[in-house]
């Protein structure tokens, strides 16, 4: 079964979702262009979901994914938390921030029953996961829905096991990909492979359909995943300059400054922000307190101490404290609508299906 009718939709492009630099607009705009559009849930309240919802279903009849998180938040861990702010202390003194001040805080929601109980008077027609999969009893609720699961596989081994474990498609998310890493059955970074030696091995490994992510940008990439056996291509970072994108001022400068070559374009995995690997644009505490740093909190507790300074050094219109997320491909980035740019993507690989 090709992709587009496993998930009712014209083109085998699947809007990455992209928390914190989008909402509604952009994944209804994908939608109606013939996509598959995605709306990140994992930083939304309950309110904030069920509005975004009903947007959604107002903005467009085609079907559209929601995506969760499915990360176990840890327990607090004082002593270590204690050490993370001891390592920003420098910043502290010299934005004046108090760090005693500072709240702890998860940030980031895994998928819970009272998601789920906000999700079920709309029966989405895709709900995709990042981090594995959650508790079986969240799975069969969405299953009852009708709904078509995704998740995520980082290696042969995970794709594996969310195939057994009951998705219907598989995405291959290669080390080029930006934002979080995926990965789940093992934190061990040296297991992670690019996107075109990683797509073509979970091809064999599988028999459902597998989604290449990860460094493809532009209508050529698409149609390369596709030729190593991908039934579609799952892309972010290419999305970000959109109008309908939420993504701030700051982070659109420091795209578009890359995709002119005004600065070069330096990515690199992170723990720094939340906890968790991803993959995002060099920046100045990243280069100080090193990419990945052991004292972080667990994923995603290391977020709350990072907060003050971020706003304080964004007010000045500095991003050295930003979460820049971003692929390692940003060649397809442009400030264009993301209709034009869906159907771009897709180029010579605009199949329709016969629904």
């Amino acid at each position: 079964m090709t992709l587009q009718k496993l998930l009712s939709i014209e083109l085998p492009i699947i809007q990455a979702p992209l928390a914190g630099v989008q909402g509604s607009s952009l994944a209804i705009a994908v939608c109606n262009a013939g996509g598959l559009g995605s709306l990140p849930c994992a930083m939304l309240s309950l309110e904030t979901l069920q509005s975004e919802l009903n947007a959604i279903k107002a903005g467009t009849s085609k079907p559209y994914n929601v995506n969760f998180f499915c990360h176990t938040t840890p327990a607090p861990d004082a002593a270590r938390e204690a050490a993370w702010r001891q390592a920003l202390a420098p910043y502290y003194a010299e934005f004046g921030i108090d760090a005693d001040s500072i709240p702890t805080g998860p940030g980031r929601n895994p998928f819970s029953h009272e998601a789920a109980d906000v999700l079920e008077a709309f029966k989405p027609p895709v709900v995709s996961f990042h981090f594995g999969l959650p508790t079986a009893d969240l799975m069969q609720r969405v299953r009852s829905w009708g709904s078509k699961i995704l998740s995520s596989a980082t290696t042969v081994a995970e794709a594996r096991w969310l195939e057994a474990n009951g998705v219907d498609a598989i995405i291959a998310q290669g080390l080029e990909a930006g934002g979080h890493r995926g990965m789940f059955l093992t934190k061990d970074l040296n297991s992670q492979v690019g996107t075109f030696a990683l797509l073509p091995q979970i091809v064999q490994a599988v028999k459902v359909p597998v989604i290449a992510a990860g460094g493809i940008a532009d209508a050529n990439g698409v149609a390369a995943a596709m030729r190593l056996g991908a039934a579609g291509v799952q892309i972010g970072t290419a999305y970000m300059l959109c109008p309908e994108a939420t993504t701030s001022a700051l982070h659109r400068t420091a795209l578009q400054n890359c995709t002119v070559g005004a600065t070069a374009h330096i990515t690199a995995l992170t723990n720094l922000f939340t906890g968790r690997p991803a993959r995002g644009m060099v920046n100045r505490v990243m280069q100080e307190l090193g990419s990945i740093s052991a004292k972080a909190p667990e994923f995603p507790l290391a977020t709350s101490a990072l907060a003050p300074l971020r706003s304080a050094a964004e007010k000045l219109g500095r991003t050295d404290f930003t979460p820049l997320w971003s692929g390692q491909n940003v060649n397809g980035c442009k400030a264009i609508p993301a209709a034009e740019l869906t159907l771009a993507l897709a180029g010579t690989c605009q199949v329709i299906s016969n629904l």
